[in-house]
């Protein structure tokens, strides 16, 4: 009993100093820019600013930018989600030659840094006339190696009766693959639907090798810009990096329960 306690006490008081920061952020952002540097720092300020929020929306394209994220982070979930399923129903029920040998080049590419090929890409996308658009943004969303190891080990857990059942109805592959496969991946499909989500839209580096227009700026982008102009306005950085953190909150928040048994239906452990 005192060992748990223990422990639960020592949990609480490391969580309290992580979300020091983030206090601190929420503070800041509704404070007006003179009461941003009294001294002692008050934690609760005394009269409430919304002057951030404001100029953010006033004084740069920020909505824009929040729209061009969110409509690339959902179609690049899509994507993602659609063309991982695909393959991992092909490297998990179809048997054919090599099929193992494929499975480990693809796992093989999970080690090569996207760093290393960004140059590639690019000049693969320059030659399409896809830079400075959301299809060049989107395009190599469609490989995602992650996503097809994830949902190849759970359907390999899904018993071949099912397939062989609905064979016998007069089923295709692709009836069972929507049938079947699809109802029974739910869970997995929403863990890696929330990470994809998260990892793209918290992206700064591929948005920044492809976009070069203002109006087709992601949101991380956006806030570099505005650490840019505004970089002694703390009030208003801060306004900004709480809005882009409030969709991600609020997913992880209604999301969380799929993360523990989606990871571990994954093979993951």
């Amino acid at each position: 009993m005192w060992r748990a306690l223990s422990f639960y006490v020592f949990a609480s008081i490391l969580a309290l100093f992580a979300l020091v920061p983030f206090f601190w952020m929420i503070s800041t952002s509704l404070k007006s820019k003179g009461a941003l540097f009294i001294i002692p720092i008050q934690w609760l300020p005394e009269q409430v600013s919304f002057e951030g929020y404001t100029k953010i929306f006033t004084l740069f394209p920020f909505a824009r930018a929040i729209f061009n994220s969110a409509f690339v982070s959902v179609a690049s979930t899509s994507i993602t989600l659609l063309s991982a399923l695909m393959a991992a129903y092909v490297f998990a029920k179809l048997e054919f030659k090599g099929r193992e040998v494929l499975f480990a080049l693809f796992l093989a590419t999970m080690m090569v840094p996207g760093q290393v090929t960004t140059i590639p890409v690019f000049l693969v996308l320059k030659n399409l006339g896809l830079v400075n658009s959301f299809t060049g943004l989107l395009l190599p969303s469609i490989f995602n190696p992650f996503a097809i190891f994830m949902l190849r080990q759970f359907m390999k857990t899904v018993h071949s009766d099912f397939m062989d059942a609905a064979f016998m109805d007069g089923a295709s592959h692709a009836g069972v693959f929507r049938r079947i496969m699809l109802p029974l991946s739910m869970p997995i499909i929403a863990t890696l639907a929330v990470i994809t989500f998260m990892g793209v839209w918290n992206d700064y580096f591929w948005p920044l090798v492809i976009l070069s227009d203002r109006e087709k700026m992601t949101l991380p982008l956006a806030l570099s810009q505005l650490s840019g102009q505004y970089a002694n306005e703390y009030n208003t950085l801060m306004a900004g990096s709480l809005i882009s953190m409030a969709p991600i909150i609020l997913m992880y928040i209604f999301a969380q329960r799929y993360f523990k048994s989606g990871l571990q239906l994954g093979g993951i452990k």
